[in-house]
C-alpha cells in the first residue's frame, strides 16, 4: 500500500479521528495498566517468583503493543492535516517489526503462563528459576526471530488500509506471503492457543471439581481468539480471495480489537491477582505501604 498525500479511500477526515480516539484510549489504557504492573514487580519482593517472571514478560509485551498503539494514535491524528504517514518507509518497517515482535511475544507470554499455573497447581512443585529463565527468553527470541523474517524478505511489511500504522503486508495474497503465514501461524497462533486451551482443561479436570483451583480457565483462551482470531481470518481470507473486496473500514477492525488485548490482559493476570493488586497498591501509595511495614 503506498504512502499517500490524500485520506485513504474509503475514510474521511471525522473517521480518521475516530479511530486515532480509539487507539488512544486502548494505548493509554494498556499503557498504565501494564506500567503499574511492571513497577510491581519492581517494587514488590513477594511478586518475584519463578511464575510472575512469566507475568512480568507478558506486561513487557502488552506494554509494547500499547507503546505501538499510541504511536498510531498519534499518526492516525496527524494524518488528518498532514495527509500522510509522519515517519516514512523506514519508520513504516520498524513499527511494523516492533509491533509484530511484541504481539507474538504477547501470545506466546500467554501460552509459557497457562503452562506454568498447570505445572503450579497440577504437580504442587514450584517453577524453577532456570525453567521460568528459559522461557522468557525463548519467548522473545523466537518472536524476534519470526518478526525479523520478514524485513529479510519473507513477507513484507507495509501500511495498513487507514495508512497510520503498519503490520505484515497481506494485500498480494502470494505465494511469500501465504508460505510464511502458514508457517508463522502454526508456531506462533496455533500451538500456543493449544498449549492454554490444553493446560487450563487439565487444570479445570484434575482440580476444578475440589474447588483449589483459583484461576480464570477460560478467559486466556478466549482473549486468544476473540483478540487475535479476526487478524487470523483476515489473513487466510487473503490467501483464497481478494482482499480488496472487503471495506478498509472493515479490514481496520481486527487492529482495533487487537489493541484492547493489553488491557484485557493486564485486568486478567494483575487486576485479577491479589499479590499483584498488592504491589499495585502499594506503587500507587508508597508511603502507606511503608507504615503497614513498620507495623
Amino acid at each position: 500500500m503506498a504512502e499517500t498525500s490524500a485520506l485513504p479511500t474509503g475514510f474521511g477526515e471525522l473517521e480518521v479521528l475516530a479511530v486515532g480516539m480509539v487507539l488512544l484510549v486502548e494505548a493509554l489504557s494498556g499503557l498504565s495498566l501494564n506500567t503499574l504492573t511492571i513497577f510491581s514487580f519492581c517494587k514488590t519482593p513477594e511478586l518475584r517468583t519463578p511464575c510472575h517472571l512469566l507475568v512480568l514478560s507478558l506486561a513487557l509485551a502488552d506494554s509494547g503493543i500499547s507503546l505501538n498503539a499510541l504511536i498510531a494514535a498519534t499518526s492516525s491524528l496527524l494524518r488528518v492535516s498532514h495527509r500522510r504517514w509522519p515517519y516514512g518507509s523506514d519508520g513504516c518497517q520498524a513499527h511494523g517489526f516492533q509491533g509484530f515482535v511484541t504481539a507474538l511475544a504477547s501470545i506466546c507470554s500467554s501460552a509459557a503462563i497457562a503452562w506454568g499455573r498447570y505445572h503450579h497447581y497440577c504437580t504442587r512443585s514450584q517453577l524453577a528459576w532456570n525453567s521460568a529463565i528459559s522461557l522468557v527468553l525463548f519467548v522473545w527470541l523466537s518472536s524476534t526471530f519470526w518478526a525479523a523474517l520478514p524485513l529479510l524478505g519473507w513477507g513484507h511489511y507495509d501500511y495498513e488500509p487507514l495508512g497510520t500504522c503498519c503490520t505484515l503486508d497481506y494485500s498480494k495474497g502470494d505465494r511469500n506471503f501465504t508460505s510464511f503465514l502458514f508457517t508463522m501461524s502454526f508456531f506462533n497462533f496455533a500451538m500456543p492457543l493449544f498449549i492454554t486451551i490444553t493446560s487450563y482443561s487439565l487444570m479445570e479436570q484434575k482440580l476444578g471439581k475440589s474447588g483449589h483451583l483459583q484461576v480464570n480457565t477460560t478467559l486466556p483462551a478466549r482473549t486468544l481468539l476473540l483478540g487475535w482470531g479476526p487478524y487470523a481470518i483476515l489473513y487466510l481470507y487473503a490467501v483464497i480471495a481478494d482482499v480488496t473486496s472487503i471495506s478498509p473500514k472493515l479490514q481496520m477492525v481486527p487492529a482495533l480489537i487487537a489493541k484492547m488485548v493489553p488491557t484485557i490482559n493486564a485486568i486478567n493476570y494483575a487486576l485479577g491477582n491479589e499479590m499483584v493488586c498488592r504491589g499495585i497498591w502499594q506503587c500507587l501509595s508508597p508511603q502507606k505501604s511503608e507504615k503497614d511495614r513498620a507495623k
